[in-house]
């Protein structure tokens, strides 16, 4: 056993675990944050991704005590942090993501949220080719992705201050009403060559 001395959500927190536990085992085993999945338990799924020092990491896959004296965020540290940076309500990216109906079972969830909070924190207004290879390693079984892509691009937006693009296939007049995803009401589904 090893004590492992890490900083997860803000926190200071020990934990005493085999030395080859991964992080996901210490976070889900020993801490109890059960928001990180545990997928396919070789890195392909992305359903235990955890940002460290900021990046989009395979929890699944990391030896935990290479995450000692680094910063590590879980999906229950997202609106904490947010409202402990000054913010209000849940994190802008779990609220575009609620608001454009982006997810549907919720395995998925935490890694594609947290990818995608990566990536709006390195590139605040990314193209949808940066948004789909940011979330490329976030596998969703439930979803054809349009909807996940759509929360990013209305997160940018917002945080630029302006109304997300028109997508091709939304018909000319359709309005969303106040506080929905720009892209839900009144729209017809995309083709497969634009997701």
């Amino acid at each position: 056993m090893k004590v492992l001395r890490l900083r997860v959500n803000g926190d200071e927190v020990e934990a005493a675990a085999p030395a080859h536990w991964t992080l996901l085992e210490v976070l889900r085993y020993r801490l109890g944050l059960t928001g990180s999945k545990q997928g396919c338990d070789k890195g392909d799924c992305g359903a235990c991704t955890v940002l460290v020092d900021g990046a989009p990491t395979l929890s699944c896959i990391t030896v935990a005590a290479l995450a000692e004296g680094r910063e590590v965020v879980t999906i229950e540290g997202l609106m904490p942090l947010h409202r402990k940076a000054g913010g209000s309500g849940p994190d802008p990216v779990q609220d575009a993501f609620d608001r454009c109906g982006a997810l549907q079972c919720g395995f998925c969830q935490p890694g594609m949220l947290l990818s995608a909070k990566a990536l709006l924190d390195r590139v605040p207004d990314p193209t949808l080719q940066q948004i789909r290879e940011a979330l490329a390693g976030n596998l969703c079984r439930c979803t054809g992705y349009t909807q996940i892509f759509q929360a990013v691009q209305l997160v940018a937006a917002e945080r630029a201050g302006r109304a997300p693009e028109p997508q091709s296939w939304r018909r000319a007049g359709d309005a969303p009403s106040g506080g929905e995803c720009p892209f839900r009401e009144g729209t017809v589904p995309q083709t497969p060559a634009e997701v």
